[in-house]
């Protein structure tokens, strides 16, 4: 049952995040009401129901049915769930339950915002830091030693790196942004863990521009060029911070280890071949 209201809670969450996501660096107060985009009608309480409301008005204003975008439906979900996926695994130590929540609130911003604008903002971050330095004295009051140096050790060291990348590519290969979101997500995990939330990244970001790439290209084709589709080719710009994101939550939650998984598919890659052979 703790999951459960804490995917409600979390969808609570959510809707607040994504008056966050839309007001943040606008000069916008976060107390104001709330009201459509397109004909500026403020919104009723029943309006603002996380999930519900917009399932009822079937994604539509309730005054002008303009379109609202499916972004705000989607952040309160995964909000919700990754609420939930938290409370599932940290339930037992209350002060890393709430430490993980607010982890995910600062990211589910930063990822949103960061797909908005290409940039990472750095109240997040600093937060984020902040977290993680808490995170670190409850590692170091459990008794944790020589490994937390290793782990601090290699939070540093990747973020120095795509820090450098920044300095010598001018900001053309990686952003500064990613550089800094790199180390309170490298101190949150161990040092094999801050290697492989990174090659996840790289890994599910190169998967996801090639896969744009190729069914933009295939649309492109299929309408016989009557149609004007922006190209979309691996020189493009894309935020690295969601797949920083998105690999941070698979090895914190998922507990994936790009060694074992590297291992297990030699392992099966030697198993084919030597099966091959006996043929």
């Amino acid at each position: 049952m703790i999951p459960f209201f804490a995917f409600l809670f979390g969808c609570i969450m959510g809707s607040f995040l994504n008056v966050v996501i839309l007001r943040l660096h606008t000069g916008r107060s976060l107390n104001g009401r709330s009201h459509c985009m397109s004909c500026g009608s403020q919104l009723r309480a029943i309006d603002l129901v996380p999930l519900f409301s917009f399932l009822v008005l079937r994604g539509r204003c309730r005054d002008c049915t303009s379109r609202i975008s499916s972004r705000y439906f989607i952040v309160e979900v995964t909000t919700g769930i990754l609420f939930a996926l938290i409370a599932a695994q940290f339930f037992a130590i209350p002060f890393l339950w709430a430490l993980f929540s607010i982890v995910v609130a600062l990211l589910v911003v930063v990822f949103v915002y960061d797909l908005r604008h290409t940039i990472i903002p750095n109240e997040a971050v600093l937060l984020l830091t902040l977290c993680a330095a808490a995170f670190l004295s409850y590692q170091y009051v459990q008794g944790a030693g020589i490994s937390l140096v290793y782990n601090i050790a290699a939070a540093v060291l990747a973020s120095g790196i795509f820090a450098t990348l920044w300095l010598v590519s001018r900001g053309r290969w990686i952003g500064l942004g990613d550089a800094k979101l790199m180390l309170p997500l490298g101190l949150f995990l161990s040092a094999s863990g801050t290697l492989s939330f990174i090659v996840l990244a790289f890994w599910i970001g190169t998967l996801y521009v090639g896969v744009v790439a190729l069914t933009k290209t295939i649309a492109k084709r299929l309408v016989h060029n009557h149609f004007s589709l922006p190209r979309y080719t691996m020189r493009s710009e894309v935020p690295f911070g969601p797949f920083l994101i998105v690999g941070f939550f698979l090895v914190l939650l998922a507990h994936v280890d790009i060694l074992t998984l590297t291992q297990s598919f030699a392992d099966a890659t030697t198993r084919l071949v030597y099966l091959w052979l006996l043929k």
